[in-house]
């Protein structure tokens, strides 16, 4: 069975309570389909705010499929969860081709990330389409290769802000794809983990000294998958801060919801 946001119960919270991994904050959410140009269609959810206007729109690529990334992989999903509420910010996931996760199940295999352009292409293509504004590219593991290789060149690249990456392996995107958004002058964040498997700070900064509009950022304690409530706020602020006028704020996204909310079941 396809998961449908609303299944989500929302109840009035009573007063000032934690957001937790769990805590699904209101939004206009909507189940989504992306057609490719090579005539696949890949499964997604658009959350955009509940009211007021968007400031701004994430189209995010997961980590590798072959090693469990999808459009739910956990920092994706608190961004749906929580960002469209606290900062007015539209959130789009989608599973690349062949990726499936409860929302269903996208047409297609997994190409190694040559297939995937056209993927990448039909997120964005979708976000002109609905008018959504301020469009960035997130790419997280796999999907910074796709950012990287995709987001600076046509059609692409003239139809979004810039990027941000969480924990870059530049396995797949390589020192030609940096020259290409050294060109561009888009801006590109990368967030990069302490104790990451394929790619710490400091070779990151070295490989990205390429991209002179880049921005470094080396998070103390972080792992590859930013598990923990922590890592994955930090992340969330990192990226409003990027994507927003307003920013985060001096104290970060609020750490507390005083209003109707949901508890997601996983």
């Amino acid at each position: 069975m396809t998961f449908h946001p609303s299944s989500y119960e929302f109840t009035p919270s009573g007063g000032p309570v934690p957001i937790r991994a769990s805590t699904v904050l209101p939004a206009r959410r909507e189940n989504v389909e992306l057609q490719t140009d090579d005539g696949h269609t890949l499964v997604g959810e658009l959350a955009l705010p509940e009211s007021g206007p968007v400031h701004a729109t994430l189209i995010t690529l997961h980590p590798l499929p072959t090693h469990g990334g999808f459009m739910d992989s956990h920092v994706y999903r608190k961004a749906s969860y929580r960002l469209p509420a606290l900062a007015g910010v539209a959130v789009l996931r989608f599973n690349t081709r062949g990726t499936a996760s409860p929302r269903g199940t996208s047409t297609g295999a997994f190409e190694e990330g040559i297939g995937e352009r056209y993927d990448v292409e039909a997120a964005v293509r979708f976000a002109v389409e609905r008018g959504l504004p301020n469009r960035w590219l997130v790419g997280w593991s796999f999907g910074t290769e796709l950012a990287l290789m995709y987001g600076a060149v046509e059609p692409v690249a003239s139809q979004v802000e810039g990027a941000v990456l969480l924990s870059p392996p530049l396995h797949r995107a390589t020192d030609k794809h940096l020259q290409q958004w050294a060109e561009s002058g888009k801006p590109l964040t990368v967030l990069v983990p302490e104790h990451d498997d394929f790619l710490q700070p400091a070779a990151a900064a070295a490989r990205f000294s390429l991209v002179p509009q880049a921005r470094v950022v080396g998070v103390d304690g972080a792992k590859h998958l930013w598990v923990g409530e922590k890592y994955a706020a930090r992340v969330l602020n990192e990226i409003v801060d990027d994507v927003t006028g307003a920013g985060s704020g001096p104290a970060g996204l609020p750490t507390e919801w005083d209003g109707p909310s949901a508890t997601a079941s996983a």
